[in-house]
């Protein structure tokens, strides 16, 4: 298939670095301290090495359908009502991630820099932004990336040295104290973050060349770093008891960033790499939600059809009481997003698997049905 996709694989690769990487350095690492302890690291090779077998089912999917859309490849193998409602299942969903991500960042917003601002005025100037962003298209949203991106690299390599002043890597040690258990279990936690890779599939037919296994295989070590980095970091600057008290660990290790004597304070700078990490992640979802839909060359109907709903989610989310919020965001939400993309790929895995068997029986029956037909024009010829 000619695919005249907009975007490079060098900007798939810079994207999942924000959207993914947002959750996996930020809302994972308490949950991945709290079940794994010290041992965190491991839970997190545990489940990129999981991550990276599963990957093959993506590139089954993704050869399969010749990087077509993939809810016009599964309307012509399951039909139109089964493929309305995995899409409108999908969309849901996804809306519900981004509300979730939504509902997260302007809890933090909230509790450490703006206090006194009325929650409802936050999530109103927060939803205007992300839902520009989602309408203006996928090739504003990976050039607007490639920009912010620089400079939360930067900010994140600047804060990972600053603080090695600061950091005891004895205290990582002794490995596997409690066993290879807490390990398994809390792999499942960076694993959620590493499955939403499946959504670059919805964006398939926006991609220029087709996504090969070493692309993958790169895009989940960047993210294995994302979360090590500062899992890592809180081990050995809080110890893992303290680490897995803090509700965020990658935000608190900037409390601690000093340059010199008199250069302090520096946290602000973690502002910056938060909000834009979830504009990204959040207009990117939208957008990809836009595109299922079939909406997302019309700005009118993205605004009409995605931003109320996505609204209101977000509006839901703050009727939950913080500490239940935060208890379903860091435990069931995580694990029902893993469940979820997991279920997912299986049922697109066997799509791909039965419209092969199907395409190669209607190929004998053709084959089969122009055998007779020239083998009856042979005898009305004699």
């Amino acid at each position: 298939m000619s695919n005249d996709g907009s975007i490079s694989i060098l900007h798939v690769v810079f994207l999942t670095m924000t959207f993914i990487g947002l959750k996996n350095h930020v809302t994972i690492i308490p949950s991945i301290l709290e079940t794994a302890g010290r041992d965190g690291w491991a839970s997190v090779l545990l489940g990129e090495l999981g991550t990276f077998l599963w990957v093959f089912l993506l590139l089954y999917v993704h050869n399969k359908s010749k990087q077509e859309p993939i809810k016009v490849w599964l309307k012509q193998r399951i039909g139109k009502v089964l493929t309305a409602i995995v899409i409108y299942g999908t969309t849901f969903y996804l809306l519900l991630i981004a509300a979730f991500t939504m509902r997260e960042t302007l809890l933090w917003v909230s509790t450490t820099f703006l206090h006194n601002t009325p929650f409802i005025i936050l999530l109103i100037i927060f939803v205007i932004l992300v839902m520009f962003l989602a309408a203006s298209g996928l090739q504003t949203i990976v050039i607007v990336n490639a920009f912010v991106l620089t400079g939360v690299v930067i900010l994140g390599f600047f804060v990972a040295f600053v603080n090695l002043q600061v950091k005891d890597y004895g205290l990582l040690r002794p490995f596997f104290e409690h066993g290879f258990r807490p390990v398994l279990m809390g792999a499942i936690y960076p694993s959620s973050g590493f499955v939403e890779l499946l959504m670059l599939l919805f964006i398939q037919h926006k991609i220029q060349k087709r996504i090969r296994w070493y692309h993958f295989g790169l895009m989940l070590v960047i993210l294995t770093g994302l979360t090590i980095g500062p899992l890592v970091g809180a081990i050995t600057e809080f110890g893992p008891s303290e680490a897995a008290k803090q509700r965020y660990p990658a935000y608190e290790e900037w409390g601690l960033a000093t340059i010199g004597r008199f250069i302090e304070h520096v946290d602000f700078f973690s502002i910056y790499q938060w909000l834009t990490g979830t504009f990204l992640r959040v207009g990117f979802i939208l957008y990809v939600c836009a595109d299922l839909l079939n909406i997302y060359d019309d700005k009118k109907q993205v605004w009409s059809k995605l931003a109320p709903p996505f609204f209101f989610l977000c509006l839901s989310l703050t009727l939950l009481r913080e500490n239940v919020f935060l208890l379903i965001n860091g435990k069931y939400f995580l694990i029902s997003t893993f469940l979820f993309f997991i279920i997912l790929s299986l049922f697109l895995t066997f799509v791909a698997l039965t419209s092969r068997k199907s395409s190669t029986k209607d190929k004998d029956k053709n084959d089969q049905k122009s055998g007779e037909e020239q083998s009856n024009q042979i005898k009305t010829t004699q």
